[in-house]
C-alpha cells in the first residue's frame, strides 16, 4: 500500500541554555541517510536528550512545534521519517523558529529521495513525517544517533502495514556498552587463552602491567586489553614489524569514558577511526590509573574493510599514548612487539615481547663497546704510554701494537653495527632525525683513519708532522661526532632507554673520560717539571730522571687500570639498560 502523501509544515524550536557552536566542515550530506556523524567514533548507548511535540495529531496544513531539550550540546540533526519505512528517506519540511541557533538544510520530499546541503552553524536536515529522529553531538567524540521521538499521525488515516514501535532493527547499529565490575586476571593464560604481558608474567591489575588476551568461543573471540594510560591503549595485527597495513583496535579514555574503536593503519600517520567496526559485547573500566576494555568480534568480518581474519599468523603490537578531543596522538614510546608471528586462535600461549628490536639492540651495544671502550683506551695508550711501553713486540713497540689492535677492533665493531639498522629497516630511515647522517659520517672517518695510517711517513720524514696533525684531527672529529650520534640515538624510541637517565649517564661517561685525560696531562706536565734539575752534575740529572720516570710509569698504569674499570662499568650499565636486564 502506498503511504499517504504528507503535505504540512513543522515549526522547530531548540531550547538551549547557552549558544550552540556547530561543525562547519560540511560532512552532513553523507550523514543524511544514516544520521551517523562522520566523527570516526561510536555513538553513545543511552540518549540524554528528548524530542517533544505540542500535538500528536495533525491535518494537512497544520503547524507542529518540535522541541529538542537536554544537556548542553554543540550540534544537532533532526529528521522525520515515514513510519512504514523508517529506513527510507526523510520526508517533509521545517520552518525555523529561531534562525540564530539553528539553520535549515534544503530538502526534497514527495516520491523523491531526501538530500541535504550543509550550511553554517548547525548541521540540520529537516523534513516532515512520523516519527521523529534526532542526532545530538555533545562534543566531537560524544554523540547520540537516531534518538527516537514522538509519533504524530493523521486522524482517520489508513492503518500502518508495519508496526510503529521501535524495534532493535530500527535502533542505531552501535552495540550496548557495559561497565566492568572488576579488573582482568591472568588465570587461563597459556591454557585456555592466548595472552601477551609486559613485563612478563605481570598481574593485569598491577599499575605497571600491559595485558592483552584472546579467548576463542566457536566463531568469535573475546578480547581483553588493559594498561596504564591517561589517553589510550591499543593493539594491532600486522604482517611485519612495521607500522602500516595493520588492523588496529583502540580503547580511548576521554573524561573517564572509554570509546572502543577500530582503525586501519595505512602508515606512520594518525589512524582514521572507523564509524562501524563489527565489535560486540563492549565493556570497559577506568580505575587506579588503568584503562581496561573488552569486546568480542567474529573470526572473520568480510563486510568490514580493513579487519583481518583472526585465524592467521600476525605480529602483535601493543601501544599507549595521549588522546584529546577525539584525536589520538603518537604513542609515548616504542610499541611492544611480539618476538614472532602468532595465531591467537591456535594453541593458547603466554608470551611477552620487546619494545626494542633485537637488531637495533645489537647495533647500540656494538657502538657503545666501540666508542666507549676500545677507541677511548686506544687513544689514552697512544697519547700517554709511549715511554711506559717502549719495548718491541712482533717488530713494533708494545704501545703501538695495543693502540693498533684497539683501533682496528673499533673499525670492525663499527662496521658490523653500521649495517644492522639497514638490515632491520630494509633501507634508509626517514624517522631517525640526524642520527643516521652523523652515523654515516662517523663510519666514513673510522674507515679513513686506518687507510691513512697505512701511508704513514717515516718518523723523520718532512711530511710526518702533517700526517700526525691530520691523523689526530680526524680521530678527534670522529670521536666527538660519535658521542653526539650516541646522544641522539639514545633518545630514539626504538631503543627504549629510560629518559633522562640515559642522557645523564652519557654525560657522566664524557666527564669521566675528560677528567682522566686532564689528570694524565697534568701528571705529564708535573713529571717534566720534576726532572728539570738545575745542576751541572749529569749523573744527578740522570738519577732524578730515572726515579721520576719510574714513579710516573707506575702512576699511569694505575690510572689506566682505574680508567678501564670505569669504562667497563659504564658499558655494563648501558648494555643492561638496552637489554632490560
Amino acid at each position: 500500500m502506498e503511504p499517504p502523501v504528507l503535505a504540512f509544515t513543522l515549526w522547530i524550536f531548540a531550547f538551549l541554555s547557552v549558544p550552540a557552536a556547530g561543525y562547519p566542515n560540511g560532512k552532513v550530506r553523507e550523514a543524511c541517510s544514516s544520521m551517523m556523524p562522520r566523527h570516526e567514533h561510536s555513538p553513545q548507548p543511552s540518549p540524554e536528550h528528548t524530542i517533544s511535540v505540542n500535538e500528536t495529531k495533525f491535518r494537512p496544513g497544520d503547524h507542529i512545534k518540535v522541541n529538542l531539550s537536554g544537556p548542553v550540546f554543540e550540534g544537532f540533526f533532526i529528521q522525520a521519517r515515514n513510519a512504514e519505512n523508517l529506513a527510507g528517506p526523510a520526508v517533509g519540511s521545517f520552518m525555523l523558529a529561531e534562525e540564530r541557533i539553528s539553520q535549515l538544510l534544503t530538502s526534497l520530499f514527495s516520491n523523491s529521495f531526501s538530500t541535504c546541503t550543509p550550511l553554517t552553524v548547525l548541521n540540520l536536515c529537516v523534513v516532515s513525517s512520523l516519527p521523529f529522529r534526532a542526532t545530538v553531538v555533545e562534543k566531537y567524540k560524544i554523540f547520540w544517533v537516531k534518538i527516537p521521538g514522538p509519533v504524530i499521525s493523521q486522524p482517520n488515516a489508513p492503518p500502518l502495514t508495519t508496526p510503529t514501535s521501535i524495534t532493535p532493527e530500527t535502533l542505531p547499529t552501535s552495540q550496548p556498552v557495559f561497565h566492568l565490575t572488576k579488573s582482568f586476571n591472568a588465570s587461563g593464560c597459556g591454557s585456555t587463552k592466548f595472552c601477551i604481558r609486559n613485563p612478563a608474567k605481570c598481574d593485569p591489575g598491577a599499575a605497571y602491567c600491559f595485558f592483552l588476551s584472546f579467548k576463542q568461543n566457536n566463531h568469535s573471540v573475546l578480547i581483553e586489553m588493559s594498561g596504564p594510560s591517561e589517553g589510550y591503549i591499543a593493539f594491532a595485527l600486522s604482517h611485519d614489524q612495521w607500522m602500516g597495513d595493520d588492523d588496529a583496535y583502540l580503547c580511548i579514555n576521554e573524561d573517564h569514558r572509554i570509546n572502543v574503536n577500530t582503525a586501519y593503519l595505512s602508515g606512520r600517520i594518525p589512524p582514521v577511526l572507523d564509524s562501524e567496526n563489527g565489535l560486540e559485547d563492549i565493556s570497559w573500566r577506568v580505575a587506579d590509573g588503568l584503562v581496561q576494555c573488552s569486546f568480542r568480534r567474529n573470526l572473520r568480518l568480510p563486510a568490514y574493510k580493513g579487519r583481518f581474519n583472526l585465524d592467521a599468523n600476525y605480529y602483535i603490537f601493543l601501544a599507549d599514548g595521549e588522546a584529546s578531543e577525539g584525536l589520538i596522538h603518537k604513542h609515548h614510546r616504542q610499541p611492544l612487539i611480539t618476538n614472532g608471528m602468532y595465531n591467537v586462535t591456535d594453541s593458547p600461549k603466554d608470551v611477552g615481547g620487546s619494545r626494542s628490536p633485537l637488531l637495533l639492540k645489537l647495533h647500540a651495544s656494538l657502538m657503545f663497546v666501540a666508542w666507549m671502550t676500545t677507541v677511548s683506551i686506544g687513544v689514552i695508550v697512544a697519547r700517554f704510554f709511549k715511554p711506559v711501553w717502549p719495548h718491541s713486540l712482533f717488530g713494533k713497540e708494545i704501545w703501538f701494537q695495543v693502540h693498533r689492535m684497539l683501533m682496528l677492533t673499533t673499525v670492525l665493531l663499527t662496521s658490523i653495527a653500521f649495517v644492522l639498522p639497514f638490515i632491520y629497516r630494509g633501507g634508509w630511515s626517514e624517522w631517525a632525525g640526524f642520527h643516521p647522517y652523523l652515523g654515516c659520517t662517523v663510519m666514513a672517518l673510522a674507515i679513513f683513519q686506518p687507510l691513512m695510517a697505512g701511508f704513514r711517513p717515516p718518523p723523520h720524514a718532512p711530511r710526518r708532522q702533517v700526517f700526525n696533525w691530520v691523523h689526530w684531527s680526524t680521530g678527534t672529529t670522529a670521536r666527538i661526532l660519535a658521542v653526539v650520534t650516541m646522544f641522539l640515538g639514545m633518545d630514539l624510541p626504538a631503543l627504549n632507554l629510560p629518559d633522562p637517565w640515559d642522557t645523564y649517564t652519557m654525560i657522566g661517561f664524557v666527564a669521566w673520560h675528560v677528567g682522566i685525560d686532564i689528570l694524565l696531562e697534568i701528571h705529564s706536565y708535573c713529571l717534566i717539571r720534576k726532572v728539570e734539575v738545575i745542576d751541572e752534575d749529569r749523573i744527578q740529572i740522570l738519577q732524578s730522571l730515572t726515579s721520576a720516570e719510574a714513579e710516573g710509569h707506575t702512576f699511569k698504569e694505575i690510572v689506566l687500570t682505574i680508567y678501564i674499570c670505569g669504562n667497563i662499568a659504564f658499558l655494563i650499565t648501558f648494555l643492561a639498560a638496552i637489554h632490560q636486564l
